[in-house]
């Protein structure tokens, strides 16, 4: 069967960097290989000439998204057909992420658009949380996978063949509903009702899956080398903030095996000559002992790289960290959200402002160049807490920090609490999302996205916090700390740096 697994445009429409290739769709990619289908892979979301990269200001450009969703002529939305009509696919896989969702709905309409009996297959974060929703907005969906979905995208995609083949043979389509209501995961129609299979099972032993499929991107030639360096070293979460919805995937986190991790960077840096990798995992450092044996494995294998990961303020000790820094790990990002005990307490993170403290000073000791990511505009935040979060910036000095709007995704217990207090709806209608910027999504009001103050309020100190977080990374030391955390890479390919100054005017 030929299948077109794609990312839809978001960052595109308003020139936006979008770092990486799509690594969910990659891994779907290699398995259905694996299993003798043509598969190919279209990151309609990789923009060659980006010029933009303020994400803390990314939601000034949504009114842009909205507005060329709705332009037939833009060269985007016109390059998606001729893609279509030359791969001529008989099954479209789409990832859905909730930002991104009126995107998708458009793809699968210039799906239909181009063949009608060409199959739609939704996956991804939000189709997993939105499965119902979405079959009842559009009927140019005709499947969603939720959860994990190596194995049931195969599941489906084997009896949509065997569909195909009745079809060939010229004795009509093969009746495969028995067969839909075995696969794990799968949501879709019977007549005009909706069917939502029991959810999906999760891969113990991820490595029985194949690597990436990054030979299969469209346009592989427009990625550096660093965007071929992202990882998933495991999968899963056991942590219970509030605003996440990475719960879907179940508390246990799954791990690959070392060896499996090293194959897989052996490969990409003799394949691509990749000297940065990213390991994509919520919490990089939740096994310690497990982190310290990679950085042995990295040393005896003498593999000279550089490596960054995400990981927990409550997960990281001073012995740690020089292993990793001597192991070659650059930078690491982790989640702070706000300077407000109180708030910390309300999103369930689990980590207390001392702690916090604590955790910059062991960064700084180990010479680890570090972000700080926080939030604003939770439900009951007052002016109170986001001084206090301001104050913290200033306090900890990570090398980079960035803030945004807090935006509720479904799924998430915050999300949950916005319905009960009357500040969102449960589900949307798919006009909604073609007329709402994505941070207004599911807002009764998208004039009052918080309980404590007036929404010209909210605006203002919005405004005065972005610009003291672009001010507070433009210092010098700032930067200077960025560019000799990345000299390694700099000296082995002088391209990535210039890159990086073009984006660096991009930024300010």
């Amino acid at each position: 069967m030929k299948i077109l697994l794609i990312d839809p445009p978001f960052y595109r429409f308003f020139n936006y960097y979008n770092r990486y290739f799509p690594l969910g769709l990659s891994y779907l990619s290699s398995t259905l290989k694996k299993a003798g289908h043509q598969v190919t892979l279209y990151d309609a979301d990789c923009n060659v000439s980006p010029k933009g990269i303020d994400y803390t200001r990314l939601p000034d450009k949504y009114h842009t998204y909205v507005k060329e969703l709705k332009n037939p002529e833009n060269p985007i939305i016109k390059e998606i057909p001729r893609v279509f009509e030359k791969f001529q696919p008989d099954a479209v896989g789409i990832t859905v992420m909730t930002p991104k969702a009126a995107s998708a709905f458009l793809v699968a309409s210039l799906v239909k658009r181009y063949n009608k009996n060409c199959y739609v297959i939704f996956g991804g974060p939000h189709a997993t949380l939105k499965a119902d929703e979405i079959l009842k907005n559009t009927r140019d969906v005709d499947f969603v996978i939720n959860g994990e979905g190596e194995t049931s995208m195969l599941e489906l995609v084997n009896i949509l063949s065997t569909a195909d083949t009745g079809s060939h043979a010229g004795n009509g389509k093969t009746d495969i509903s028995p067969a839909l209501s075995n696969v794990y995961g799968l949501s879709y129609r019977d007549g005009n009702k909706n069917i939502h299979n029991a959810t999906g099972r999760f891969i113990d032993n991820l490595d029985c899956l194949p690597f990436p499929d990054r030979e299969s991107l469209l346009g592989l030639h427009t990625y550096t080398s660093e965007d071929m360096g992202l990882l998933m070293g495991s999968r899963g979460c056991p942590y219970n903030c509030s605003y996440c919805a990475t719960q879907i995937w179940t508390k246990k986190v799954r791990y690959r095996s070392l060896t499996n991790i090293l194959e897989e960077i052996k490969y990409v840096y003799q394949r691509y000559g990749t000297r940065q990798f990213t390991f994509k995992d919520d919490s990089f450092t939740i096994h310690r002992k497990r982190v310290l044996e990679f950085c042995d494995c990295l040393s005896d294998a003498g593999i000279k790289i550089n490596w960054d990961c995400n990981t927990r303020v409550d997960l990281v000790d001073s012995e740690l960290l020089k292993a990793m820094k001597k192991a070659g790990c650059n930078s690491i990002k982790v989640g702070i959200e706000s300077g407000s005990e109180r708030i910390l307490k309300l999103i369930d993170k689990g980590i207390t402002l001392e702690r916090i403290k604590e955790s910059s000073r062991l960064f700084r000791e180990a010479g680890i160049h570090w972000t700080a990511y926080f939030m604003m505009g939770i439900p009951t935040e007052t002016k109170e807490d986001t001084k206090h979060t301001l104050d913290l910036l200033y306090e900890i000095k990570p090398g980079f920090a960035s803030i945004g709007v807090y935006e509720p995704f479904p799924g998430t217990r915050l999300f949950d609490i916005g319905v009960e207090s009357g500040l969102l709806n449960k589900e949307m209608s798919y006009e909604d999302f073609f007329t709402r910027i994505p941070s207004g999504y599911y807002l009764k009001d998208v004039n009052r996205r918080i309980d404590t103050m007036s929404h010209e309020d909210f605006a203002v100190l919005e405004n005065e916090l972005k610009n003291a977080f672009h001010h507070y990374n433009k210092g010098f030391i700032r930067i200077f700390e960025r560019v000799k955390a990345r000299s390694y890479l700099y000296v082995n390919n002088p391209g990535i740096f210039f890159n990086d100054i073009e984006k660096f005017f991009g930024w300010i």
